[in-house]
């Protein structure tokens, strides 16, 4: 049996979706921009998907920028509305756990350009506390950019109790000059979670194909009406002059018709994903010991399970797994083959010695609970196997103690919750 559960990384393209896209390959190939009957059609093809799109997150298909990727999306909202905004603010606030896309703009901004961010600590959950939030807003806040959800622990942030932080700190400061804009990177929660962008109130939304079980290398930024944003590529009219580059038609057409089909079963796969979740958040614990789980154990995407296995390496039940036909991640696809914790994990306090045997199960519509069975079926036996090889498990046996490389205190939190 093969079972995929890297859905964080990739999703499966739905055949409809296929389908949807194949004429645009051979028959209808034309440059969108071209005023001749075939570039006419593919122009309609893009509008089209972007009304799409636009109706996915209950928008105006004009507030649509159509970009390569979810890490475009947000260099682009962090880049675009910091330059935008700069002779007003220069200060952002963010979260440890965001995606590197997100940090690593914010430290090109305030090397380049003399930004200042904030970096928000996260519980034991991944969850930023609220009082520090209200605390970390500034006069000169141009952007406040937090995660909707974590694609590797899956936890969800109060992006709506945040943002009406913001709007009453802009109400409050009614003197300043500018008002802090709010975006949030929905990347891994748009698609599995309902997310209304009127009803988060967010000024900014990205999104991205390749989690709606449509194509890669196209994604989606929400820029709300009368946000002013820089472009971070310079040449033709396309998007709106918001985003240079011939429009990828194929693309667009799949993720135009992925966000159709993701809208009308949107809840049909949230229930079918929330149980298996649940089943196997119960499951392995029963069958495996010294298990952890990572991530809020309610405010997480139906999707998402991440254990922690202790006294072994990740990579290794990864490995084993695949032999099994079982397809998994062991953390952030950015980072996973770096062999190093993540910083996710770091963040929210887990002890390395723990947190390296960490293992991502994301689940999709497609997955089934054969499948999950399976999966537990082989869990126990590997772990098994590899804990029967770790010096660190061999030294439990023989001492009853743990060798933690820091604190016992995060490690202990965790056993607490398991007890």
């Amino acid at each position: 049996m093969k079972v995929y559960l890297d859905n964080h990384s990739a999703t499966k393209l739905d055949p409809e979706v296929l389908d949807e896209m194949l004429p645009f390959f051979s028959e209808h190939y034309g440059n969108a921009q071209s005023i001749h009957d075939l570039g006419v059609k593919a122009k309609d093809a893009v509008e089209k998907s972007r009304f799409k799109v636009a109706q996915l997150i209950n928008c105006g298909p004009e507030e649509i920028i159509f970009t390569s990727c979810g890490s475009e999306s947000n260099n682009l909202a962090i880049k675009g509305v910091a330059l935008a905004y700069k002779e007003k603010g220069k200060h952002i606030i963010t979260s440890a756990i965001e995606h590197f896309s997100v940090l690593n703009s914010l430290e090109h901004l305030k090397k380049f350009f003399g930004f200042e961010y904030t970096v928000l600590p996260v519980d034991k959950y991944g969850v930023v506390n609220i009082d520090e939030f209200k605390n970390a807003l500034r006069d000169d806040t141009v952007l406040v950019s937090i995660q909707l959800a974590n694609s590797e622990i899956g936890t969800i942030q109060p992006i709506k109790k945040l943002v009406s932080i913001v709007k009453e700190f802009n109400t409050q400061k009614k003197e300043r000059q500018i008002k802090t804009l709010f975006h949030t990177d929905a990347v891994a929660a748009c698609g599995i979670i309902p997310a209304d962008v009127k009803e988060l109130d967010v000024d900014l939304f990205s999104l991205s194909a390749s989690q709606l079980h449509g194509p890669k290398g196209i994604a989606a930024l929400y820029v709300r009406k009368g946000v002013r944003i820089i472009p971070q590529i310079d040449g033709g009219i396309q998007e709106g002059g918001r985003r240079a580059g011939t429009e990828n038609v194929v693309c667009i057409v799949g993720m135009g018709k992925a966000a159709e089909i993701t809208k009308q079963k949107l809840n049909e796969n949230y229930n079918k994903m929330l149980l298996l979740r649940d089943k196997l958040i119960q499951e392995v614990p029963k069958r495996v010991k010294y298990v952890y789980l990572n991530g809020h154990p309610v405010e997480r995407l139906p999707n998402n399970v991440n254990f922690s296995f202790e006294f072994i390496e990740g990579e290794s039940i990864l490995l084993l797994l695949n032999q099994k036909g079982i397809y998994v991640s062991s953390g952030s696809a950015c980072v996973s083959k770096t062999l190093k914790l993540s910083h996710v994990l770091k963040s929210i306090g887990v002890d390395p010695a723990v947190g390296q045997g960490s293992i991502v199960f994301t689940l999709s519509r497609y997955t089934t609970q054969q499948e999950v069975d399976y999966v537990l079926d082989q869990i126990t036996p590997i772990i098994e196997r590899l804990r029967s090889i770790s010096p660190l498990y061999d030294y439990f046996l023989k001492t009853g103690q743990r060798m933690l490389t820091t604190s016992d205190k995060s490690y202990d939190v965790h056993e607490e919750e398991q007890n």
